[in-house]
């Protein structure tokens, strides 16, 4: 890798780190090309994205960024996990080193805010952009839905007392 190969690396992960909502750092020594290929594409389904890089110039990447406190993870085989959904990737991250114990959460950042392993796992048990919308929605839909059953309910309820005079009157 020539020098502005290089350079045009370190601008891309400088973009990285500053364009994405959670960067997750972990430990991949072991793993097969074809896992790290479905991690790749878990992470892809989700909007994200996975990225072995050069921990030398992942560490210049990161000089002056908002997650510059993950340098002291870059040592030895590590990956990068990103997402601009700030609970994706660690989402994705944590799922999978559940699965394979190879894979071994090292940290990470979400912004400024450095993370440890517990951080990285307590941002992937909270829910995701979509999870937070849906419950939105089904909150603002519930009181309709209450209203509608509100008002159909005494029609309900008329029909009801209706059909039992009329099965007293029929008997």
């Amino acid at each position: 890798m020539d020098r502005a190969q290089k350079e045009q690396l370190v601008d891309e992960l400088g973009q990285v780190f500053e364009s994405s909502g959670v960067v997750v750092v972990s430990r991949y020594e072991g793993m097969t090309v074809a896992e790290m290929q479905d991690l790749r594409g878990q992470m892809s389904e989700v909007g994200g994205s996975v990225r072995v890089a050069k921990n030398k110039l992942a560490k210049i990447a990161l000089e002056g960024k908002p997650c510059a406190s993950i340098a002291e993870f870059l040592d030895g085989m590590t990956v990068l996990a990103y997402s601009e959904d700030p609970v994706a990737a660690a989402k994705v991250v944590e799922a999978y080193s559940k699965k394979n114990d190879k894979l071994v959460i090292l940290g990470g950042a979400m912004g400024d805010i450095a993370l440890d392993v517990a951080g990285v796992k307590a941002v992937a048990a909270m829910p995701s952009r979509e999870e937070l919308i849906a419950s939105i929605v089904g909150c603002i839909g519930a009181p309709a839905s209450n209203i509608a059953g509100a008002i159909g309910a005494p029609a309900s309820n008329i029909a009801g007392i209706l059909s039992s005079i009329e099965e007293k009157a029929a008997a």
